[in-house]
């Protein structure tokens, strides 16, 4: 540590800090003791050791620095292995890990190291990341592996309590009291998102899924084809799809489609329709998308059908190409988390492109002059330049019998997204907290704090500069109804009680004067 501390000091003494002067003093300081070089985690402990405070010298250190780049880290919790309710052809089996997931998987890896407990996975995954240089105090906690709404209601409500147990560091005798704790905490939890199948959403599950405070649900869409959902055993049809996304708007969830294109029943030409069906069908129109492109893995019965040459997948090239459209076309207001699964390679017998699909994507785009309109591509993260003028847009669209709105700061090309606002007004409104009022379903300011010379702020972020209230003022000046409720993660509480909105039956709630709103 001794020679950690040497390199620390030396950083702190430089006038520009950047990742290669960081490379540089770590030979030369190792080449006087003829030394290996220390990681950048030896780093980061020495330095912060010493208590000295640097923000340039911590954003440079930082490893990975994509993953808090929005200014919120990500947590994945896996459930224990548990009986799944569906029987699809694609999904794999192994013993020991919930169905769909396999055991060299990152986050599988994880929960069996902490036999699969919440509270442990949660405390070494914060600990992995702050010992990287990762902030941890606004987390969002994304709970993973088999249908999470088939599990028994003790199991997950005392699987969350103890997530957020972790983050309080402090027990608590029921979930709502460790919820209140989080309002306080060090760490808190912002977004909680859950997986599930689109067959077991109804009202009874809404009201539950708030009772566990989640905020973001990912449905298992697969296909928007009944033939095809049909020949790969899922188990449901798109009725079902449509009815939960209704349903999960209408309560303000933030709604994320799990897709998988390259299905057994499917073509390229379906595959496009399908994309085309999603984002201009009122029926769907999710705000994030998670793109899976279908494998061959031994462990899934699709590998017998692959055998028998009843199933040929696309071809690299093939995939690219159908990804390439579908982004082309990806409206200004969805997000698209993922366009594969990180599967381990030597599991996959066949299909599913190839491990670094998003780079191969981001060098098509390039070398044919388009640029991708999602929100994730668009997310200013580190570039943020403060000379640069900000613009005011708003999008506005149909959406499960309801009219969704979103606000946003963006530059004048719309090439860098700093902050967003998502809000609705529900068609069938559910719970009853909801009646008659326009519901903010998402707001986040992206971007970190980096610092390069001095310790003097050369390069800032949209972060802590307001753009978030002046989103919510001006929703609250567009909103057409008195009352206007928030989808409020539980560690996001206090921030709307400073903007004048109060708890109520898990919502953060808004009634305004008359002359406030526009009826």
């Amino acid at each position: 540590m001794n020679l950690a501390k040497e390199i620390v000091k030396r950083l702190l003494e430089k006038e520009e800090v950047s990742r290669e002067v960081v490379d540089q003093t770590k030979r030369n300081v190792c080449k006087k003791y003829g030394v290996n070089c220390p990681p950048n985690t030896d780093l980061i402990e020495a330095y912060k050791n010493m208590g000295v405070k640097d923000k340039r010298l911590e954003a440079v250190l930082r490893l990975r620095p994509v993953r808090s780049l929005s200014g919120v880290v990500n947590v994945s919790v896996l459930t224990k292995p548990h009986k799944c309710p569906g029987d699809c052809l694609y999904c794999p089996i192994q013993e020991g890990a919930p169905k769909s997931y396999l055991d060299d998987e990152p986050a599988v890896m994880r929960a069996k190291l902490n036999d699969f407990d919440p509270e442990k996975q949660v405390k070494n995954r914060i600990n992995s990341l702050t010992r990287t240089g990762h902030p941890t105090d606004k987390v969002e906690l994304r709970i993973v592996g088999e249908t999470w709404s088939y599990y028994d209601k003790d199991y997950r409500e005392e699987f969350i309590k103890s997530c957020f147990e972790s983050l309080n560091g402090k027990k608590a005798e029921t979930l709502k009291k460790a919820q209140e704790d989080n309002e306080k905490a060090k760490r808190k939890m912002v977004t909680l998102s859950i997986e599930t199948r689109p067959d077991y959403i109804d009202k009874k599950e809404i009201s539950h899924l708030r009772k566990l405070g989640v905020t973001m649900v990912e449905i298992g869409v697969q296909s928007v084809f009944n033939d095809v959902l049909k020949k790969n055993k899922r188990g449901h049809e798109v009725k079902e799809t449509v009815k939960a996304t209704k349903l999960l708007k209408d309560a303000g969830f933030k709604v994320c489609y799990q897709i998988m294109p390259d299905l057994p029943g499917s073509t390229f030409k379906k595959d496009i329709e399908m994309m085309e069906l999603i984002f201009k069908d009122d029926r769907f129109k999710p705000d994030f998308l998670k793109i899976y492109p279908c494998m061959v893995l031994k462990e899934a019965p699709l590998y017998e059908l692959y055998k028998k040459g009843e199933y040929e997948p696309y071809t690299t090239d093939e995939l690219i190409d159908l990804l390439s459209k579908i982004k082309k076309e990806i409206p200004y207001w969805v997000r698209i988390q993922r366009v594969i699964r990180d599967i381990p390679s030597q599991y996959v017998v066949a299909g599913g492109g190839t491990s670094n699909l998003r780079e191969k994507l981001h060098e098509k785009a390039e070398k044919e002059g388009w640029r991708c309109k999602c929100i994730r591509c668009r997310e200013v993260k580190d570039n943020y330049d403060p000379e640069e003028e900000l613009k005011f847009f708003k999008e506005e669209y149909e959406a499960s019998g309801g009219k969704e709105m979103v606000l946003t700061f963006e530059n004048k090309k719309r090439t860098k997204l700093f902050s967003l606002l998502r809000m609705r007004i529900p068609a069938d409104p559910y719970p009853e907290v909801l009646k008659n009022s326009t519901i903010i379903r998402e707001i986040h300011t992206y971007g970190q704090q980096t610092m390069i010379k001095n310790g003097e702020v050369l390069k800032t972020s949209p972060q802590h500069k307001g753009l978030g209230k002046r989103l919510v003022k001006r929703a609250e000046e567009l909103a057409p109804t008195k009352k206007i409720t928030v989808i409020s993660g539980v560690g996001a509480r206090g921030y709307w009680r400073k903007n004048g909105y109060k708890l109520e039956d898990s919502y953060m709630v808004k009634n305004r004067t008359p002359d406030s709103y526009t009826s």
